[in-house]
């Protein structure tokens, strides 16, 4: 990106930076991928990081309704994909519940002008920018209305997931589609080799940071707050993990001397949880050699150790031959589950991909299986909502190779509530038997 010749520490700035992360989503690039591109080696954008990061969010909680209020407000599609993914930036902000509103309308408006005439893709269409997003302030509450007539602009999803979700959740599904568009909670795991949840939670309140027990192991922290601000992070005191991803880890019940394999294992979260809970032989195993590293970033600050393996879990030409008591398969899935903390994946996902995903992850199982000792235990995990990927592939995976299934949470809808909050998981867990 051509950085815009703006103040570093404007709105306009974030804007145009957000921006342009937001038009690589909608290209396809994830939205991770694409602020990486935006902001690293680029000392202004990463002093402005959580700035470009909130707006850029933000924008893909909204992509439904923004992108509804464009056809409303402009004759044609904006082009080029960078002026469009402005209007939405600067749409979200302003489509915003005032409870939670960033800016005020007419900073919003003023500073996307900016943005637009700052970048040479879009600075012919200031105006256009100005005109577009001065008539939705006098027209908000027809444009709206009008808007959110349309399922897709209504909820902020596509309309295949929303009609996918009605289908496996008749009952729930409003209340998934909501839990969903929420801003998620910084939730920590507390690494009890190290240091008690009760012990840990008053260090966060000498910090001054608000906190409340969560589960078993859990914190949730009233405020998101960067990790450089956690009390003994960087000494491997706590990690950030979903409550339900916590699950995975008593699941298996672990003993010392284990030979464990963890399967799919980047970007190592439960890694550092199994060898937490007990002295345990761990085999890492992912087929992404760049996420790897995060897998040793991350059991080096807790400084715990593992075999670290680039291999496909579908293959065993990394195999060792030695079986292992225990298998985490966190298996490849639509991560449909996730999206609260992941809100790009609605608009990349198509709907032929979990069809794709559930073939590769039965490969997986099955490889895995034939690794597992007799009596020993595999435990299925996926971040998924659709039942083929998680319960249908259960029940195939059982009657292929007669596992015995034992007592495991199932499917796990996301909530956020006081005592309960989590993502959206699927927990199964089964046992060879001995033949």
């Amino acid at each position: 990106m051509t950085r815009p010749a703006l103040p570093h520490d404007s709105l306009a700035f974030a804007l145009a930076c957000a921006a342009s992360a937001v038009a690589d989503v909608r290209t396809g690039t994830s939205l991770p991928q694409a602020l990486s591109r935006v902001v690293d080696n680029d000392p202004a954008a990463m002093q402005q990081r959580g700035a470009i990061q909130d707006i850029s969010y933000r924008a893909m909680r909204q992509t439904g309704r923004a992108n509804k209020l464009l056809s409303l407000l402009a004759q044609k599609p904006p082009r080029p994909e960078l002026l469009a993914a402005l209007l939405v930036c600067a749409l979200s902000l302003l489509c915003d519940d005032a409870d939670s509103q960033a800016y005020d309308d007419f900073t919003v408006v003023n500073q996307a002008v900016e943005a637009a005439n700052a970048l040479p893709e879009t600075r012919a269409a200031k105006n256009f920018v100005n005109a577009v997003l001065r008539r939705f302030l006098r027209e908000r509450a027809s444009l709206m209305a009008e808007a959110c007539k349309d399922e897709s602009a209504q909820w902020n999803y596509p309309a295949w997931w929303i009609n996918a979700l009605r289908r496996a959740y008749p009952a729930q599904w409003q209340s998934i589609l909501q839990e969903g568009n929420r801003m998620p909670p910084l939730t920590l795991r507390v690494n009890r080799r190290r240091i008690s949840r009760d012990a840990y939670l008053t260090l966060l309140a000498d910090k001054g940071i608000s906190a409340k027990p969560l589960g078993n192991d859990a914190v949730r922290l009233e405020k998101p707050v960067p990790v450089s601000h956690l009390p003994a992070f960087a000494d491997g005191c706590v990690s950030v993990q979903d409550a339900a991803a916590q699950l995975a880890a008593s699941l298996l019940d672990l003993h010392d001397g284990m030979r464990v394999l963890d399967a799919c294992a980047a970007p190592g979260g439960k890694s550092g949880h199994l060898l937490e809970t007990a002295d345990i032989d761990l085999t890492a195993v992912d087929s992404d050699a760049d996420r790897l590293q995060r897998v040793r970033d991350n059991l080096q600050r807790l400084s715990l150790e593992a075999r670290i393996v680039c291999g496909d879990a579908a293959r065993n030409d990394w195999w060792d031959g030695r079986l292992y008591s225990r298998i985490l398969a966190d298996v490849p899935c639509t991560a449909s589950g996730i999206v609260r903390r992941h809100p790009d994946i609605r608009w990349l996902r198509k709907p032929g991909d979990s069809t794709q995903l559930t073939t590769l992850s039965a490969q997986i199982l099955d490889n895995l299986w034939q690794m597992l000792e007799p009596n020993g235990k595999l435990l299925l995990v996926t971040c998924s909502l659709w039942p083929q990927e998680s319960e249908a592939q259960a029940a195939a995976f059982a009657s292929r190779h007669q596992a015995l299934r034992l007592d495991a949470p199932g499917q796990l809808l996301p909530v956020s509530r006081a005592e309960e909050d989590h993502d959206g998981l699927f927990f199964a867990l089964f046992q060879k038997q001995v033949s």
